[in-house]
């Protein structure tokens, strides 16, 4: 493979909101992103925007549905499609702290922290399960045991 472009990661998300501006500001509040990039139109919306945690990416954008629609497909925010259109997720250093931030920022906790063990040839995660404000799920993970070297 080719190394990617600079600065992007091999694989990243984009995500669809109804308010991509609110959103972009509830992302970083809650769960620690930072703006690396927002583009804002001639009306004063949101069109394009990169949200960096560490080493990952995502990509926040307005809904695009119909005669706006991308590709052929409707860009829907979970509050459109009637449900969570994907998952994410994010590995943090403590996940309890994390938490906390995601509460008092107003995530819903759908699942609480605890510790997910797959037994001592995989590896061991404390998670925990939130979803925003529009719907998306996202999973926080800390890793607390890795998998053993093969061979």
């Amino acid at each position: 493979m080719n190394p990617t472009p600079p600065g992007w990661p091999r694989i990243s998300s984009g995500l669809y909101y109804r308010d991509p501006a609110r959103m972009i500001d509830w992302l970083c509040e809650a769960f620690g992103f930072e703006v690396r990039l927002k583009v804002v139109g001639e009306d004063g919306q949101v069109q394009h925007s990169e949200l960096s945690y560490g080493d990952g990416l995502i990509m926040v954008g307005p809904e695009r549905a119909g005669a706006a629609r991308r590709f052929g497909v409707d860009m829907l925010s979970p509050l459109t499609a009637g449900g969570n259109t994907q998952g994410l997720m994010i590995y943090v250093d403590d996940v309890d702290a994390h938490c906390d931030r995601a509460r008092a920022a107003g995530a819903r906790i759908a699942d609480e922290p605890s510790v997910h063990d797959y037994g001592e040839a995989y590896w061991a995660d404390r998670s925990y399960g939130a979803v925003d404000p529009e719907g998306h799920l996202w999973w926080i993970s800390q890793r607390l045991r890795s998998a053993p070297p093969a061979g």
